[in-house]
């Protein structure tokens, strides 16, 4: 289950409160949307939400007594496990655990769409095309982005052709220009040439665009931990060099319940929500931001991934190769969607 999924069970629960008279008569505040995010200090659970606190005000109710009538109806919904109100009303959600291993199983079933989605469907986006070395290559992934989720999105001298046509066989007027995107200009001219391209991207994508990027060519080059683009793609490599070990050792992957991976697996769970913020608010940044998330805690937990010394391959080992290999391929998914190489061997 995402947070995206997630989200949608919590308004339908609102909406049965509603329906049933158990919150009265809140009209428009039922919400199309509600925000699930990571408990804050002091809750429990996979996620929380506050929605709680949103209604409270119009149904004349304190929030605790609003999130129990809402707990009650999202507890019996398939997916969750459990459900706790901490602090004023927040309701905190554990889900099943065969539901988060359904995570990974949808990573590996679907190694090149994960996260994918339509939220954006039916939405059409032009923009401008420019020369700037850093506005180019924000825009040209913008596009990617906005694609993944669905939308129609282009820069504008790719589709003059098919629109001048199109306009000429209707009799309407020109295409309308692109929309002009506000970046930051790169401070280090010819970047792609000093450091390569997939360097370049990461340094001129990894900072909001609307933020001036940091340069330093030596950083950029550097094959150490402290370079985070190399430590992205050394995470996807060590993924592989597991599978590849693995095999060596008789076993492959299952997926299946990884207590000590819980943090990784949440990460996976983020990631369809990730793309869609990072479209909708034309972001890369977001998305380069989770890229170093997911390799950092999947390099923290890849020295569980393997048997032992004498150790014989475990139920438990082919669980956590399956988590390992499911962040590897939400790595190399997002490098993708950058622009940027990922190599199995570093």
């Amino acid at each position: 289950m995402t947070p995206a999924e997630l989200s949608r069970t919590v308004v339908r629960a609102v909406r049965s409160a509603v329906d049933e008279g158990a919150l009265g008569a809140i009209g428009g505040m039922v919400p199309e949307t509600v925000k699930v995010e990571r408990p804050r200090p002091g809750g429990g659970g996979d996620y929380a939400s506050g929605i709680a606190l949103k209604l409270a005000a119009a149904t004349g109710r304190p929030p605790r007594e609003v999130a129990e009538v809402l707990r009650a109806r999202i507890a019996g919904r398939p997916g969750i496990a459990l459900v706790e109100i901490s602090g004023p009303g927040f309701l905190n959600i554990t889900l099943e655990r065969d539901v988060q291993c359904g995570v990974v199983r949808q990573v590996l079933a679907s190694p090149a769409a994960y996260g994918y989605g339509d939220a954006l469907r039916g939405e059409a986006y032009d923009f401008a095309a420019v020369a700037e070395e850093r506005a180019r290559i924000v825009v040209e992934v913008v596009v990617r982005l906005l694609r993944s989720q669905g939308a129609d999105a282009r820069i504008v001298p790719e589709a003059e052709a098919e629109a001048e046509a199109e306009a000429e066989a209707e009799g309407v007027g020109e295409r309308a220009p692109g929309e002009v995107l506000a970046v930051v200009p790169c401070p280090t001219p010819g970047l792609v040439g000093l450091v390569g391209g997939d360097a370049a991207r990461w340094a001129l994508l990894r900072a909001a665009r609307h933020d001036r990027p940091r340069i330093d060519v030596e950083a950029l080059l550097a094959q150490r931990e402290s370079n985070p683009l190399f430590r992205v793609r050394y995470a996807y490599s060590r993924s592989r060099a597991l599978t590849r070990n693995a095999l060596q050792l008789g076993f492959t992957a299952e997926p299946g319940a990884v207590p000590e991976g819980e943090r990784l697996l949440g990460l996976l769970r983020d990631h369809p929500g990730v793309l869609e913020g990072a479209a909708r608010h034309r972001a890369p940044d977001r998305l380069a931001r989770h890229l170093e998330a997911v390799a950092d805690e999947l390099l923290r937990f890849q020295h569980a991934v393997l048997p032992l010394g004498d150790e014989k391959p475990s139920a438990a080992h082919r669980s956590r190769l399956a988590l390992a290999e499911a962040a590897g391929t939400v790595l190399a998914g997002g490098l993708s969607l950058l622009g940027i190489d990922a190599p199995e061997l570093l």
